[in-house]
């Protein structure tokens, strides 16, 4: 007979084989498996922050990073104190220096400078972003009807200087009898040029995407254009926010050129 201490072990052993055989048994299907899987693979690509790229700093790389962030931001404020100290000093800042600015005239000027700029910006914005995006939903067709034409325009208007078309717009068009207005003769320049940055921004957000997406895409019955539409575009799209809000900003700094053609904007 044995005791309850010598009995426990063999009780123990005997349920873990009793679970290796059951589980022995249980067999999960392969293809649930592998949906599972590249589910999981999915949400993380998705979920992914900057985590990834460097180790999440300690207690110690926190207090330093705080502590550089507050001595930046000290010495940052210094120098703006020394700076407005100098300007004081030297008479820059007194009311009858800047009493320019706050004449009826004068602010006039400003805001139809500032309103003619944004303008400028919004409709040229309009414009390229749509035309960029079919730019690069050209290059990525199967066909070469629509891709080699796409290709060869982005390339060349990539590498045309914006003040070049613009003398262009103000010289040569009014030569062969059309005449725009002076403010189409800047968006048009700027819409042209943009266009090609915008269809490479687009179409680079879209090769970003892992190919096992546009496989899984038509491993699943949908064409070429679905999957890009359906799948790819709209992560695309996330992706390349940043490049196209900084290419937004070049444009908006494109509308200083509007001095070639006597266009009365800010910049």
């Amino acid at each position: 007979m044995k005791s309850p201490m010598q009995a426990a072990p063999a009780r123990r052993k005997h349920a873990a084989s009793s679970f290796a055989s059951a589980r022995s048994e249980l067999t999960v299907p392969s293809g649930i498996t592998s949906t599972a899987l590249s589910l999981t693979a999915l949400w993380n690509r998705l979920d992914k922050d900057d985590t990834q790229l460097f180790d999440a700093p300690g207690p110690r790389g926190r207090r330093r990073i705080a502590v550089a962030t507050v001595v930046s931001l000290l010495a940052f404020a210094g120098l703006a104190a020394v700076a407005l100290r100098q300007f004081a000093a030297n008479g820059q800042l007194s009311a009858a220096k800047w009493q320019l600015f706050v004449q009826g005239p004068v602010l006039r000027y400003l805001l139809t400078g500032l309103s003619a700029t944004i303008q400028v910006a919004l409709v040229s914005g309009a414009i390229a972003l749509p035309v960029g995006a079919l730019l690069a939903l050209a290059r990525l067709a199967e066909t070469p009807l629509l891709r080699v034409p796409a290709t060869l325009y982005v390339e060349v208007m990539r590498a045309v200087p914006l003040l070049l078309l613009v003398y262009a717009f103000l010289l040569g068009l009014p030569s062969t009898g059309i005449q725009l207005s002076l403010f189409w003769m800047l968006v048009w320049p700027i819409v042209i040029t943009n266009a090609a940055v915008f269809a490479e921004i687009f179409r680079a957000g879209v090769r970003a995407i892992p190919q096992g997406q546009t496989e899984a895409g038509h491993a699943l019955g949908l064409r070429h254009w679905s999957v890009l539409r359906l799948i790819v575009l709209p992560q695309a799209i996330r992706q390349t926010a940043p490049a196209l809000a900084s290419q937004l900003v070049r444009l908006l700094k494109d509308s200083t050129l509007g001095y070639v053609v006597s266009f009365p904007e800010l910049l």
